[in-house]
């Protein structure tokens, strides 16, 4: 059974899912869950882009997603984990920004992360379908996004395989200043 909050707070928090034939279960994440989903960011990045992230900034960035409100701020996310037989096994985490062109949420897929071993089974596609079903259900949602490394086109098939097309875009970024990384890139 699915539980709903409001758009304006950008999450539809998952009281359980249904186990599939498959096994795989999707609920939202908890305090409890910080250190996998620390160490499934940490392989994310080695993975995709060769880069060793900074043990201390990447804890703390996972944390502040489950804080409420920071500053007065709205939530700045949430993680959806997947499980089979009560063992996280992937992730991901999403965000919400306003779309004036299309008066709604567009809900942004990030951190996704399936164990090397889970792979191909399934588990990211139970992820997505989760969040998909949300999004819809809660109405207000009017997308959903995610950026991708170009040359992971493992990935991108995935994705595509799920219904999701290339939006077209490329993405531009200046990061300003505080340790992100250890590769210096």
């Amino acid at each position: 059974m699915m539980g709903s909050v409001g758009v304006g707070g950008g999450r539809a928090m998952i009281e359980e899912s249904e186990v599939e034939a498959s096994g795989i279960e999707v609920r939202g994440a908890v305090e409890a869950d910080i250190g996998r989903l620390v160490e499934f960011n940490r392989r994310m990045a080695l993975e995709t882009e060769g880069k060793e992230l900074e043990p201390a900034t990447l804890r703390a960035g996972v944390a502040a997603v489950f804080c409420e409100s920071v500053a007065g701020e709205a939530r700045r996310g949430r993680y959806l984990v997947a499980t089979i037989d009560g063992r996280v096994v992937g992730a991901l985490m999403h965000t919400w920004e306003w779309s004036d062109w299309r008066n709604g949420y567009v809900w942004w897929l990030q951190s996704a992360y399936v164990e090397p071993e889970f792979r191909r089974r399934g588990v990211f596609g139970r992820l997505y379908e989760t969040l998909r079903g949300e999004a819809l259900e809660e109405g207000g949602v009017v997308g959903l996004r995610l950026y991708v490394e170009e040359h992971n086109r493992i990935a991108q098939a995935t994705y595509r395989g799920l219904g999701m097309e290339s939006g077209g875009y490329v993405v531009m970024e200046e990061m300003l200043g505080g340790p992100t990384d250890s590769s210096g890139a």
